[in-house]
């Protein structure tokens, strides 16, 4: 009689064990995410205000690019039924008293979901149809209406949808890699570079070389080659793809919400900060393995032209371009080669 009673109090006690067994798991998992939200935020927050006193202390005032730049309008629809996203991601030259000139034309997607990525490089001096004005390299396009006539100038041209902008300066692409990579990132420099101009000096030896924010934007910016603009788009892919790399070590993931604080002061984009926190979430639970690339023209999908009115240009076969940029988007890419060499020229 004993032994039953013993039994039945055993399994009376078991429900109270789980139960507690499961709010301690319960209140382990509740800190844990409190203490994850709280690490971000102030991630964020740390590379934010670094940031900003970094522009003070560039600038003569107080006031920051976040303060002086507003949004600019961007005629686009979000993406639906959880569709990849398309960002025209342009990196930008400004200089005082002087209308901002376009250096780099990228479209990047992001599926969030399995965490591909494609960039697909337009050359700024592709020959194009701009809305409204005359026939001009796309990085008029820019000049003449800011981000939304540079949307409006890729979709009449090649038929992509974009769904936001991020427009960043120079001093904001030095931030990225200085928070991406404290140390420096490795970059293997195939030839001699070297350049001079006015207080501009780049110079770089064949060989492994660690750059810095600084040297690694000199690195991306060297056209002065007989790859000109076409050396200078491969090496921009390149550094993207070294600093997505750098982004995926341990170390790297928990600099993702300090790196998004870092570069917003430096970021003109129609995609709001919580949008921005929840990509980077997204690219921590579904990491990116590879970034495809292309570059428009694709390989003999363009002649070399000069026009009075803009000068040397890249003439393009659209349905050329055209089909290999909507198969790249659409996982159907042909594996276009985007090596070429043309003439320089002069800038926009």
């Amino acid at each position: 009689m004993d032994t039953r009673r013993r039994r039945s109090d055993r399994h009376k006690r078991r429900p109270r064990k789980r139960k507690k067994l499961f709010v301690s798991f319960l209140l382990l998992f509740s800190l844990l995410f409190i203490s994850t939200a709280a690490f971000a935020v102030f991630q964020y927050e740390l590379g934010k205000n670094n940031a900003q006193q970094n522009l003070t202390e560039t600038n003569d005032s107080d006031e920051t690019l976040e303060d002086e730049t507003e949004v600019h309008e961007f005629q686009s629809k979000e993406p639906e039924n959880n569709e990849p996203i398309n960002v025209l991601l342009i990196g930008v030259d400004t200089a005082e008293d002087e209308p901002a000139r376009t250096d780099t034309i990228m479209v990047a997607q992001y599926d969030p979901k399995n965490g591909d990525a494609k960039l697909a490089s337009i050359m700024r001096d592709t020959y194009v149809e701009i809305p409204g004005y005359r026939d001009n390299k796309i990085n008029a396009s820019f000049f003449l209406g800011g981000p939304d006539l540079l949307r409006e100038t890729i979709e009449h041209n090649f038929g992509l949808d974009l769904h936001y902008y991020a427009m960043v300066n120079f001093d904001g692409f030095v931030e990225v890699v200085d928070t991406i990579a404290p140390k420096g990132i490795e970059v293997d420099v195939e030839d001699r570079m070297y350049y001079q101009s006015g207080s501009t000096v780049i110079d770089f030896e064949p060989g492994t070389q660690v750059l810095d924010g600084q040297q690694a934007l000199n690195y991306v910016r060297f056209r002065s080659d007989a790859n000109n603009d076409f050396g200078r788009v491969e090496r921009q892919q390149e550094m993207l793809t070294l600093l997505k790399n750098e982004l995926l070590t341990v170390s790297g993931l928990t600099r993702v919400p300090r790196l998004i604080g870092s570069v917003e002061p430096y970021l003109d984009t129609n995609i709001k900060t919580t949008r921005m926190l929840s990509l980077g979430r997204d690219f921590i639970l579904n990491p990116v393995d590879d970034v495809q690339t292309l570059r428009i023209p694709v390989k003999d999908g363009y002649s070399d032209q000069h026009y009075s009115h803009a000068g040397a240009v890249l003439e393009l076969d659209f349905e050329k371009n055209k089909e290999a940029i909507h198969s790249f988007f659409s996982n159907e890419s042909k594996g276009f080669a985007n090596d070429s060499t043309t003439e320089d020229d002069e800038d926009m």
